[in-house]
């Protein structure tokens, strides 16, 4: 055999292997990512069900890492692509911190959805300030942390949704649930705020208001209301869903 042909031959491997290189980067860069922030058996689970069932590799991000590992097991285990990242919600150098990690390890996120809560059961008369401070800084500050870590990617692409877990309280709110009837209407009015703020920059901001105890097999299934979530993210629908009993 000639020379020249085995050279010809030889090279092929290389251009094999080049091919094969760029299609995995291809199919990198093409990948979805969704964060979660605060993670558990409930509506997170469902919307990271859901994402992951379209193609979203999921980031789950809460405080306790033993449940945050289940979690992603959980996904796993559901052929869903899954990582967890610890972070506390009412720590702003925590969410720094994660959100550097998910940008460093994944890029861009394509979602975000804000589902980390805290709720101090008390009458207003009765109820401690500390304890107010410290829900609202779970339930609004770390959602406005949270949004301000992926917003500027987000604008600078001109793709993205930021989507928040709210609440009828913040319509109908209740004496003994005083501190989460104030802080679902502030998440609820941040919802709005930034959405007016982000249109026209390709980035779709919304909240589904849930109006019930979260149930498998209800009305208020995880997998139910996730589909709420999908249809805010694809622009289905658009501000606010109201997730209530008819």
């Amino acid at each position: 055999m000639p020379a020249h042909a085995l050279n010809v031959f030889s090279s092929i491997p290389l251009v094999i292997n080049s091919s094969r290189a760029y299609q995995m980067k291809a199919a990198e860069m093409n990948k979805k990512f969704v964060a979660i922030m605060g993670s558990g058996p409930g509506v997170s689970a469902g919307v990271a069900r859901k994402f992951g069932a379209n193609g979203f590799t999921v980031i789950l991000l809460a405080r306790n890492p033993q449940s945050l590992q289940l979690r992603v097991s959980e996904l796993k285990n559901a052929g869903i692509e899954a990582h967890g990242i610890v972070a506390d919600a009412s720590d702003a150098q925590s969410l720094k911190t994660a959100f550097a990690r998910i940008h460093a390890e994944h890029g861009i996120l394509d979602a975000l959805v804000y589902n980390a809560g805290a709720n101090t059961i008390a009458n207003p008369t009765v109820l401690d300030p500390a304890d107010l401070a410290r829900d609202f800084s779970i339930n609004v500050v770390g959602a406005l942390s949270c949004a301000q870590l992926v917003a500027p990617s987000m604008i600078e692409r001109g793709t993205g949704s930021i989507l928040f877990t709210g609440g009828l309280l913040a319509l109908n709110p209740v004496a003994s649930r005083a501190s989460a009837s104030i802080s679902k209407a502030g998440l609820r009015n941040l919802t709005f705020t930034l959405g007016d703020e982000l249109a026209g920059k390709g980035i779709r901001v919304g909240t589904v208001t849930i109006g019930g105890a979260v149930q498998p097999g209800t009305f208020f299934d995880p997998d139910l209301i996730a589909e709420a979530y999908w249809d805010l993210h694809t622009g289905r629908s658009t501000g606010e869903i109201l997730y209530v009993k008819p």
